[in-house]
């Protein structure tokens, strides 16, 4: 069962949480009568260094500002106060509602750079106002389920925690990184508002204080597992981690008499592999050979693949700091540009920045179920293989309830098994094919023609 909080309770409901100039912009609109509909997509312009694919993650926060978008009387009166904007921009504000349609990637999908994952047709002045927020909530959402993606192939199978609420950069990212991290395939999360909010799994163990708080080790493993005689894992390094473990092999046999099994237990410093290989031994002799070995303390994907690439006998992770900062790449270059407006393609050509005019569509082929290669294209310009970007909102609704997040996730899923062999290593291999269409080159001449012309 899940949960939302009344608008207005966060920061991100505010349409105040905005750059400055995207309201200087549309009172310019505006007072310049420029009303006429606007095309602007959302996409990667190019992936980090041994970054070698992007999951799109974030459309569902992004369709619920979109509906929910409006500016209160409280802010219409600040906005007033300050002096910066005409009373007939305020008076459109105070009206503003999104009336416009979206198509977009489908969470989860794997995407490559100069391909939309998310197109915005709307009136100029509010396609503009949208921008900082919508590369917002996409951007950080798409970075983190990016990360998550790649330790789920360093980790082969088992179990991924997110343990990085504390040290996130917020509240809000703190949770929509747990939200992202099991769209990825991530098992669970400590965060429990991500399983109120989201339905994400919730998983806990206990701290180091906990141990240290009693007189004893075996005093706090015996209070833990009585009172949570469902979900026993104890935390065995605070002071001698394989002496902790010979202390649960003591006391798992009094525990079980008492209906609280032992499932597992808990590594979080040292030499996570050398320490694993001892307490998997100590427990096997001790008959615990069913007893899971979990462990944290500052991994990341590569760490996860060294410690299982070296025979660790770690049956699960938790993963923290690395993945809700994603903290080697913590930015995606992205952005949300203008590629139509009042029917005619526009075209950034910034050096290094160039973008590819119109209303696109992503075409993608498959070979034997694995990803072949995509083809950027035109909208209405049909080209081999599936058709990635759908219809999600049309004149500001939703056409459909939106995929639940596990039915999102299953989709992630199969897109991972999907990705051809080299892209699945955590170092650089080469480019996914990704060709730009005659159609869409033609456009691109055709609109610089325009431009040299004047």
């Amino acid at each position: 069962m899940t949960y939302q909080r009344a608008r207005g309770d966060e920061a991100g409901s505010s349409l105040l949480l905005t750059d400055l100039y995207e309201l200087n912009m549309f009172q310019a609109y505006l007072e310049a009568g420029m009303e006429g509909e606007a095309v602007f997509e959302f996409f990667v312009r190019k992936l980090p260094p041994e970054r070698n694919f992007a999951m799109a993650a974030g459309l569902e926060q992004a369709v619920a500002f979109l509906e929910a978008a409006r500016f209160s009387e409280e802010e219409i009166a600040w906005l007033e106060a300050g002096g910066r904007f005409s009373a007939s921009c305020l008076e459109a504000l105070a009206a503003l509602r999104f009336t416009g349609s979206v198509e977009a990637l489908p969470e989860g999908t794997l995407v490559f750079p100069d391909e939309p994952v998310l197109r915005l047709v709307a009136p100029l002045p509010q396609a503009q106002l949208f921008e900082s927020r919508l590369i917002n909530i996409l951007h950080f959402q798409t970075m983190i389920a990016s990360k998550a993606a790649r330790l789920v192939l360093a980790a082969e199978g088992r179990t991924l925690v997110d343990f990085g609420l504390r040290r996130a950069h917020g509240a809000e990212a703190g949770l929509l990184a747990a939200r992202a991290a099991f769209l990825a395939g991530f098992d669970g999360s400590a965060t429990v508002l991500a399983e109120a909010r989201f339905g994400v799994p919730a998983f806990g163990t206990m701290a180091h204080s906990f141990i240290q708080a009693h007189a004893s080790e075996e005093e706090a493993f015996l209070g833990f597992a009585r009172a949570r005689p469902r979900q026993v894992t104890l935390l065995i390094d605070t002071y001698d981690t394989e002496e902790g473990a010979r202390k649960v092999v003591r006391l798992a046999p009094r525990l079980a008499a008492e209906g609280a099994p032992v499932q597992a237990v808990r590594l979080d410093s040292g030499d996570l592999a050398a320490h694993a290989r001892a307490v998997r031994e100590i427990l096997d002799q001790g008959g615990l050979g069913a007893v899971r070995i979990f462990a944290s303390s500052s991994l990341d994907e590569r760490e996860v693949a060294r410690l299982l690439g070296a025979g660790a006998p770690i049956d699960g992770f938790g993963v923290g700091t690395s993945l809700t900062t994603s903290g080697d790449r913590p930015s995606l270059d992205c952005a949300y540009k203008l590629m139509e407006y009042d029917g005619i393609a526009r075209r950034k050509r910034s050096e290094g920045k160039a973008t590819w005019p119109g209303r696109k569509q992503v075409w993608r082929r498959f070979e034997k179920g694995c990803m072949a290669g995509d083809t950027v294209t035109l909208e209405g310009d049909p080209c081999e293989g599936e058709a990635l970007l759908v219809p999600v909102m049309r004149e500001g609704r939703r056409l459909t309830a939106p995929p639940t997040l596990a039915e999102s996730r299953a989709h992630a899923s199969r897109q991972l098994a999907a990705l051809p062999g080299p892209l699945r290593a955590l170092e650089a291999a080469p480019a996914y094919p990704v060709a730009i269409a005659p159609a869409l080159r033609r456009l691109a001449e055709a609109v610089d023609r325009r431009l040299a012309a004047g």
